[in-house]
């Protein structure tokens, strides 16, 4: 305990990613699972109503002092808009309107945005479906860190900067790794989110702004709800490299917690992810699975076997050479 990590390198595996494969033996046992895949209704309405939740915040805490924009920023706004952030996961499989109307996911991902302050949302579905196909892709999937990072924070007191620093290389490490081209989305999820942010100046000033944005940020950050990026994929047992959390934080991340369950049914809405475990519990029962997501950010930092190498690593044909 204290020390630097005693790993030098990712685990890298030889075998084609998991979720392929157990998706097809899960349905062939149980079939039925086919019918929760498709949009979830729901959505759409709940995602509208925590955006303009935010939007009345911004009123609300346009004469506060700074100090309490701070406050509020991590306690209440930010653990909004973190949810924000995995509504836009969901929208990104297309669950809010279904496969058919794949734009009309990508506009409402745009508005789901909106409170975050940052423009994200169309880019992160490039990225994410090669997080799916190419798990642990070596210069394909951008969920896993740089050799650059691993090396730099590997003792406690590094990996709690790491940790606070999150949204930081979540959003340079795709440019890094595997940069792809701009689109006329990307450009329009830019400039909604512009105007979005100079009319929340225009009105309220300049506090509600920074309340949204610090809240985004410090809310990825050291904060309960973002143990799920640590609990997600890091190998907390050898070799494996999927975990689900089954605890209430799950009611206000989309069931996010559900991540093995969603790697096997990505089509699949969060929403309806628990009855995935209850059609197929023989698959899901006894697996390694986390209890909290607040031991496992300790456990990361405090943990000598554990770091930001602590990911399973493996090259598919597409993977760019060194």
């Amino acid at each position: 305990m204290g020390n630097t990590v005693t790993r030098d390198d990712f685990e890298w595996v030889y075998t084609e990613q998991p979720h392929c494969s157990r998706r097809k033996q899960i349905l062939a046992k149980h079939p039925e699972i086919k019918s929760l895949m498709g949009p979830d209704p729901q959505l759409k309405w709940v995602v509208t109503a925590m955006v303009l939740t935010q939007v009345l915040c911004c009123y609300l805490v346009r004469d506060l002092s700074w100090k309490w924009i701070v406050f509020w920023a991590y306690m209440f706004g930010g653990c909004i808009n973190h949810s924000l952030t995995l509504a836009i996961h969901d929208i990104s499989h297309n669950v809010a309107f279904g496969n058919k109307l794949a734009k009309q996911n990508r506009y409402f991902g745009i508005f789901a945005n909106l409170p975050i302050g940052v423009p994200y949302s169309v880019s992160f579905k490039k990225y994410h479906v090669d997080h799916h196909r190419y798990l642990g892709g070596h210069g394909l999937d951008v969920d896993v860190p740089t050799c650059l990072e691993a090396r730099l924070f590997s003792s406690p007191a590094r990996k709690v900067l790491w940790l606070i620093l999150q949204p930081l290389f979540y959003a340079l490490r795709p440019l890094m790794v595997n940069p792809k081209p701009v689109g006329k989305l990307e450009i329009l999820n830019l400039t909604v989110q512009l105007a979005f942010n100079s009319a929340i100046v225009y009105l309220w000033g300049l506090k509600p702004l920074v309340y949204l944005i610090a809240g985004s940020l410090l809310c990825m950050g050291l904060h309960p709800i973002s143990g799920h990026f640590i609990a997600e994929h890091y190998m907390y047992l050898s070799g494996i490299e999927t975990y689900s959390y089954y605890g209430p934080l799950n009611y206000i991340t989309f069931n996010v917690g559900y991540h093995m369950e969603h790697h096997d049914f990505p089509s699949i809405p969060g929403s309806r992810l628990p009855q995935v475990k209850k059609m197929a519990p023989e698959f899901y029962d006894d697996l390694p699975q986390h209890d909290s997501w607040t031991r496992v950010l300790w456990d990361f930092v405090f943990c000598d076997s554990l770091g930001p190498y602590s990911r399973v690593k493996r090259t598919f044909p597409l993977a760019k050479q060194d």
